[in-house]
């Protein structure tokens, strides 16, 4: 639950990993086309960014607007009967690293759910590196370099 925002690389592999699902079982696919429209339609007149494109401002205001913004918007990738995501194989980097301690710019993130009543070494002592060789960061700079948008999105937005 909750609009999370990815970059490009992360929505270009659930574009991809949609058209691969559309040819398997188009019915699934249209369903989820169908939903993120919806969360489009239904995040748009707020959105923090340029709802047309879907992308969202990195300015100081909007990046505090965005706090706030669709915490309670379901993922369009989130099966509403089963609650398994569909697009799994091509979740975004947030997706794949929820759970285990992640370093970040503010410090150690950790899912209080995850560590509930563990102490700061053991959780510390847990703590994956998600990406050691920095290679998310060269591929998103290749693909925006040579493929269009730039900035991050919402997972409904590259669905859509």
């Amino acid at each position: 639950m909750g609009a999370f925002a990815i970059n490009q690389l992360d929505a270009a592999r659930l574009q991809q990993g949609l058209v691969d699902l559309e040819e398997k079982d188009p019915q699934r696919g249209k369903r989820i086309r169908e939903r993120a429209r919806a969360s489009v339609g239904r995040l748009s007149p707020d959105f923090p960014g340029n709802p047309r494109t879907g992308v969202l401002d990195e300015s100081a205001e909007a990046e505090e607007r965005f706090v706030e913004f669709a915490n309670d918007e379901p993922c369009p990738v989130l099966d509403p009967e089963t609650g398994l995501c569909e697009l799994y194989e091509s979740r975004p980097m947030t997706c794949r690293t929820f759970g285990p301690p992640v370093q970040s710019e503010g410090g150690l993130g950790v899912c209080e759910l995850c560590f509930h009543g563990a102490s700061d070494e053991q959780i510390a002592a847990c703590e994956m590196v998600v990406d050691p060789d920095d290679l998310e960061s060269k591929l998103l700079e290749k693909l925006e370099k040579n493929k269009g948008p730039r900035g991050r999105t919402l997972v409904a937005f590259c669905l859509q």
